[in-house]
């Protein structure tokens, strides 16, 4: 059992973040599964920088004393930020008693049947009371359903085929495109109309792509303009007359 501390002298305990593992630094992730958490993460701090949230991969979250943390993929929890210190033991990881809330979402992707996601982490992500629990099965290993989506209702999870996450107002869906200079098949964010929400990259390259055309436009009204200039001059007329 983790040693309690008082705190501001009344009755309410948490427990001593000096005792808890916070980090371990053990390299367990593989190339697909790495570039999709940062595909994840990255795009709602691109998309997403007028709101105030936390977003992370493979951070650990402490929801109960004396419990181990669990390390979901991907979390995002809204309206909480990242203490200013947070190379302080207390401030390395989500520790729900100290952000005040758990995650509105947590998410896993499947590599192998070792994690048991349908099993053992969703009982955790469920009493740890996360709105929505996310189960991402490229590979099907564990059913012929690619994404499971379990939504919080009461203190139990329900499978839902709803993709729009109510709560947190986005949506996920699967896409085929290249991140990276990866063609694949993704898990991305998305509005609700179901545009997806861009990584900084995509951005910069929309961005790139207006200023083309909006050169490209410029450019055929300075020839129609000169076109209409010839023709005026053809007919005898100074065009700078009109």
């Amino acid at each position: 059992m983790v040693q309690e501390v008082l705190i501001n002298n009344d009755d309410y305990y948490v427990p001593d973040a000096n005792q808890l593992i916070t980090e371990d630094d053990t390299p367990v992730d593989n190339f697909a599964s790495e570039k999709q958490q940062r595909l994840l993460v990255g795009s709602l701090y691109s998309s997403l920088q007028s709101q105030t949230f936390l977003a992370a991969a493979n951070v650990g979250i402490y929801h109960t004393d004396g419990q181990p943390a669990i390390v979901p993929d991907v979390f995002l929890s809204l309206d909480v930020q990242v203490p200013e210190k947070w190379w302080e033991k207390q401030n390395r990881c989500y520790m729900v008693w100290r952000f005040g809330k758990p995650p509105e979402v947590v998410l896993e992707i499947v590599s192998n049947k070792e994690g048991d996601e349908l099993g053992k982490k969703l009982k955790i992500y469920e009493h740890m009371r996360a709105s929505y629990y996310i189960v991402y099965d490229p590979n099907q290993q564990l059913a012929e359903e690619i994404l499971h989506v379990y939504e919080l209702r009461g203190t139990r999870y329900f499978e839902t085929s709803e993709t729009w996450l109510e709560q947190v107002g986005l949506g996920i869906t699967l896409w085929e495109g290249e991140f990276e200079g990866r063609q694949d098949n993704w898990l991305r964010w998305c509005y609700q109309n179901g545009n997806i929400l861009l990584t900084g990259d995509e951005r910069a390259e929309q961005e790139q792509q207006r200023a083309k055309q909006a050169e490209k436009r410029a450019e055929q009204a300075e020839q129609r303009s000169q076109l209409l200039a010839d023709r005026l001059r053809a007919m005898g007329l100074d065009p700078d007359t009109f």
